[in-house]
């Protein structure tokens, strides 16, 4: 086809001009804007367009003498995006299918296995049961194996998260002292137990370089009261004569704090009772723990304790909650302190044995102390 001369009339920087094939001019991205040398004509040979012509930044210039154009860069897909595949023709691109993400499993209130916890618990419960009214002195051994366990998850914890080296060996031998002494002998002896304990930690800890020594030696000291001491008073109250009456009465007015104050913080919950130690703790909950275990208490006092009386229960049971309640806060300000969610996983949905003692251990001497002023020990 014969070249076309340009209009002499126009401006060839002002816009595009039609050529033999095709358009040019600088709005054009194949073209740099060129500055026009007025009245002259221009003729530019253009190749046949086909297929397989190279596009701009996909190969090279798209004619003889046309400026090479950088090809853009690659951008890499954002994370979950399809991934671009060409297909056939040049320049077309689809989205690959791609799976649909699988759903996140719901997790429990307090991030627990509900239906795991619900296992063990009544699992604990059918040994405790067993051991308490089967041979009582059984009972016994099951509390030194849980003292012992909670002494081993503490010191671990404290040596793991501040590497406080509190002597397990001592404070295991100790603590078995007391619940025996305490069973047998009564409080002086756990009291001289706890004591002679102490001594045996400082004396132990001496084979370790002084550095630290009175950290260690103090960690070591508030373990022994802590677990093994506050546990005796479950074996005191298990001397008494009707002992097992008294440790079912005892397990379950703790375990209806506990219940109590989730059921009804779960579902009245607003007013937050200590935000800094325990966020999930509401002064609702604490409100519904308080009136079940008063419940509880008043009738297992009244029905299973020997001259025991009603009104009698409903005290116990409201001071059992409230200690309860302040014993599971300190074992959460312990938790924080170190940094960890749980003293152990011994117990699936409950965590470790410490976990299961928070309440337990300090609401122990209260119950022992008021069955004994109300009914005699």
């Amino acid at each position: 086809m014969p070249p076309v001369p340009a209009d002499p009339g126009s401006d060839p920087a002002e816009g595009p001009t039609r050529e033999a094939g095709r358009l040019s001019g600088p709005l054009f991205r194949d073209e740099q804007p060129r500055t026009a040398v007025p009245g002259a004509a221009e003729t530019v040979v253009l190749r046949a367009i086909t297929d397989d012509a190279p596009t701009p930044g996909r190969g090279g210039p798209p004619y003889p003498g046309a400026p090479a154009y950088p090809a853009p860069p690659q951008s890499h897909p954002a994370a979950g995006q399809p991934h671009p595949v060409p297909l056939s023709h040049p320049g077309q691109e689809t989205p690959v299918a791609q799976p649909d993400p699988q759903p996140q499993p719901r997790k429990q209130r307090g991030g627990r296995n509900l239906q795991a916890a619900i296992g063990v618990g009544v699992g604990l419960g059918a040994v405790i049961i067993a051991s308490l009214f089967v041979v009582k002195a059984l009972f016994l051994f099951v509390v030194m194996a849980a003292v012992s366990v909670g002494i081993w998850e503490l010191t671990s914890r404290l040596a793991e998260r501040k590497q406080i080296k509190a002597p397990l060996v001592p404070l295991v031998a100790g603590g078995i002292a007391m619940i025996a002494t305490g069973y047998w002998a009564g409080v002086q002896w756990a009291a001289a137990s706890l004591a002679l304990t102490g001594l045996a930690v400082m004396v132990w800890r001496m084979a370790e370089p002084p550095e630290n020594y009175l950290r260690d030696i103090t960690a070591g000291i508030f373990t022994a009261f802590y677990v093994p001491f506050l546990a005796t008073f479950v074996a005191m109250m298990l001397a008494a004569d009707d002992g097992p009456q008294r440790i079912v009465l005892f397990l379950i007015v703790t375990v209806c704090s506990d219940t109590g104050a989730y059921a009804v913080g779960y579902k009245f919950g607003k007013n937050k009772l200590a935000p800094t130690i325990s966020p999930g703790k509401t002064r609702e909950g604490l409100a519904g723990g308080i009136g079940l275990s008063m419940l509880a208490g008043a009738l297992l006092m009244q029905l299973i304790i020997d001259d025991g009386s009603w009104w009698q229960g409903l005290i116990l049971g409201g001071c059992a909650a409230v200690v309860a309640t302040l014993g599971d806060l300190g074992e959460s300000m312990i938790k924080r302190d170190l940094g960890i969610k749980d003293m152990g996983t011994l117990l699936p949905g409950h965590g470790g044995i410490m976990d299961r003692l928070d309440s337990l251990l300090p609401t122990a001497p209260v119950v022992w102390l008021l069955l004994a002023a109300f009914v005699g020990s």
